[in-house]
């Protein structure tokens, strides 16, 4: 089944344009506030440029907003802008001002166990560094336990979404470690993710927080059942959530060597191979998300997150054909709209 960009697409991009980017923004902006007031300046710095570099993760995790009531989305809203708020200035920690402490990395991405585990207790997330962040944090957990914590059905995702952080803390203590250490620990972690993925693939698949959101955006869904969480968690990982990450490191596979980062894409043998590995997880990606019982959401962002990749402002002419013509070969057929040009430059405010 293709998914040839319609009227349906453009309508439904209009409302997440109009009625969910501004929010997400607005809630961006009040913890870009609340990061500038962090004292140390290191971590200043990387709270507020994980923002400032990384809006566009939320904004695209708030993509199921769309299908939500005003109400409901705004709580949606409100959700993603804290969580990937905080996996994204934990990331940056570990990337730009980390020393290759496994042990630092550890206790770091706790925040994201805690923070999908309602009640649980703040812990002393910077114990293996010599200042903390003033709160910012701990922050940001809090307000993610607080969201969670009032989605109508989240008793039966809570077990789901906790093996989908497990699976991404695990990944983040590994992939930030020295070049070498790095890749052995990771092929030993996420070798066995699914029979066709490589360890690469696997630990792509591991990378992304697309299927907690998927998973959160149903629980408000009240009564829901056992078996729907679980078809959505299937339908998600490891396909649809290792394409988002293959994507997101196809186009950043220049910056990421220049920075000496681990990139999952340039673990292929080639530029071939990779096209061939990424089309084919599209592939099967759009498959499971298409015979879901509700797949509408699903579909959309799949179609609006290969949309957003294939445009980033950033990427080159060859690079952004050779991802398109990936994505056509797997059936997500993409025909780059105005509106896409319309959301980066929403997007900068």
């Amino acid at each position: 089944m293709g998914t040839r960009v319609d009227n349906q697409t453009v309508a439904l991009a209009l409302r997440f344009l109009t009625a969910v980017v501004p929010k997400a923004s607005s809630r961006l902006r009040a913890w870009r506030t609340r990061a500038g007031a962090i004292p140390d300046p290191s971590l200043r710095r990387e709270a507020l440029s994980s923002i400032r570099h990384k809006a566009f993760h939320v904004h695209g995790g708030c993509v199921f907003a769309t299908f939500l009531p005003a109400a409901e989305a705004a709580s949606f809203v409100k959700l993603v802008a804290a969580y990937e708020t905080a996996v994204d200035y934990l990331d940056n920690l570990c990337d730009r001002i980390g020393a290759q402490d496994e042990a630092d990395f550890r206790a770091l991405h706790e925040a994201l166990a805690d923070a999908v585990t309602p009640g649980a207790p703040l812990r002393d997330y910077f114990r293996h560094r010599r200042v903390a962040d003033g709160g910012y944090l701990a922050a940001l957990v809090a307000e993610s336990q607080a969201s969670f914590a009032g989605l109508p059905s989240y008793g039966a995702v809570n077990a789901l979404v906790a093996d989908i952080t497990r699976r991404y803390c695990e990944l983040q203590a590994l992939k930030h470690l020295a070049p070498g250490e790095r890749e052995r620990r990771c092929e030993a972690a996420f070798g066995n993710v699914a029979p066709d993925l490589t360890w690469f693939e696997g630990a792509a698949a591991s990378g992304s927080t697309m299927a907690t959101f998927a998973l959160a955006h149903a629980a408000f869904t009240r009564g829901l059942p056992a078996l729907h969480a679980q078809q959505i968690y299937d339908a998600c990982f490891p396909y649809f959530t290792g394409l988002h990450i293959l994507l997101d490191y196809f186009v950043d596979q220049d910056e990421d060597r220049a920075h000496g980062e681990l990139n999952f894409v340039a673990c292929y043998p080639d530029a071939g191979a990779a096209h061939a590995g990424i089309e084919r997880i599209a592939r099967i990606a759009q498959q499971r998300l298409t015979a879901l019982p509700d797949p509408e959401p699903h579909v959309f962002a799949l179609r609006a997150m290969c949309g957003y990749y294939c445009t980033r402002p950033t990427l080159s002419k060859s690079a952004r054909q050779a991802a398109l013509e990936i994505l056509r070969h797997a059936g997500v057929d993409l025909d780059p709209h105005p509106l896409l040009k319309l959301y980066t430059r929403m997007a900068r405010s």
